[in-house]
């Protein structure tokens, strides 16, 4: 049995950040592990997710979710081996899926730990193509943007974890064209490595005249939007009539200090009668089950494959969070720990 360990090292924020984020604005500190309670688990985390809606959470605004508090540790999305249970539905060595991340252990409530099968996919799927990524990327495409079979599907930042999936899972639901956008030549080939149509580097000149060119005559019908600013800008610009746009996310904007781009094209949203539509993935867990079930068949016919990203140990997670925001990684950022 392993020794119920004193302390565990955790991520701190030591200070919000203005514009992009620095190794300054984290800590990493050493603290006392609680004794379980009752209902409790001690788990020792393996793997952590660091991801783009983290940043707006080092901000003191209000938004969907609370904000992290300095001098207090940051959570996130992380997998796990149960140490020591006093929860009925948890055995010591269960792999578990919990939202206590950026810490070496974690003591939580039973209810919040999934029991995750390990052996019928990598643990560190269920953070990114079996997890919330991937039911983000369902979600959004098929009951935010409501995509149906042969529509033109454009998705921005589609190297990243969500919108390579998005693209995918597109083509294997009957799509007539998927066309992405990504911020590197080695990213625009592995876009069409994956089964995207059409890809484009958004450095190599404006947004607007790269997708045109992409889209030809076909124009898009659908929008899954990560990157905000002159992607929808430009989207909204080449979407046919009754288009529809799922806003996932603004990466464009979460660093800036500046005013934000446009898009000063909305008027043309009235005449295309253009459907724009926020959403956060937790409205949406009534789906969780049928996206399990699709992606397994997906995974397994080998119409959807999926990257991550590792960087090795926590004191290195702030780093690759600030590297997930500079696009420095292909699909799933993930942070092995070795507790």
């Amino acid at each position: 049995m392993t020794d119920y360990p004193q302390t565990s090292r955790e991520i701190q924020l030591a200070s919000r950040p203005e514009g992009w984020p620095t190794d300054e604005n984290f800590r990493l500190a050493e603290v006392p592990v609680p004794k379980l309670e009752d209902g409790q688990v001690l788990v020792r985390n393996l793997y952590m997710s660091v991801d783009p809606y983290m940043r707006g959470r080092m901000n003191d605004v209000k938004s969907y979710v609370p904000p992290f508090q300095i001098d207090a540790p940051l959570d996130g999305g992380a997998i796990g081996e149960v140490v020591e249970s006093r929860s009925e539905g948890h055995r010591p060595g269960d792999k578990v899926l919990h939202g206590l991340g950026w810490r070496d252990y974690a003591v939580l409530d039973g209810k919040r730990a999934r029991v995750i099968d390990a052996e019928a996919a990598p643990a560190s799927a269920y953070l990114g193509v079996l997890g919330m990524t991937g039911l983000t990327a369902y979600a959004g495409l098929t009951k935010v943007a409501e995509f149906k079979e042969g529509d033109v599907v454009f998705v921005s930042g589609a190297a990243g974890a969500v919108g390579s999936l998005v693209g995918q899972i597109a083509k294997a639901m009957g799509a007539k064209k998927v066309i992405g956008s990504a911020g590197s030549a080695e990213k625009v080939q592995r876009l069409l490595d994956l089964g995207f149509d059409e890809a484009f580097n958004y450095h190599d000149g404006p947004v607007k005249e790269s997708l045109k060119k992409a889209a030809g005559a076909d124009g898009i019908d659908v929008y899954f939007d990560n990157v905000g600013g002159e992607h929808l800008e430009a989207a909204i610009a080449v979407m046919n009539k009754y288009g529809r746009i799922a806003m996932c996310g603004a990466i464009s904007q979460y660093n800036t200090t500046d005013v934000p781009t446009g898009p000063r094209n909305l008027a043309l949203a009235i005449g295309k009668e253009l459907t724009l539509r926020g959403f956060i993935v937790g409205s949406y867990n009534q789906y969780a089950d049928e996206f399990a079930e699709l992606m397994s068949g997906w995974l397994n016919d080998g119409k959807v494959s999926y990257d991550e990203t590792f960087v090795d140990g926590l004191e290195n997670a702030p780093q690759a969070f600030i590297d997930l925001m500079k696009g420095a990684n292909k699909g799933k950022m993930v942070v092995t720990l070795q507790a």
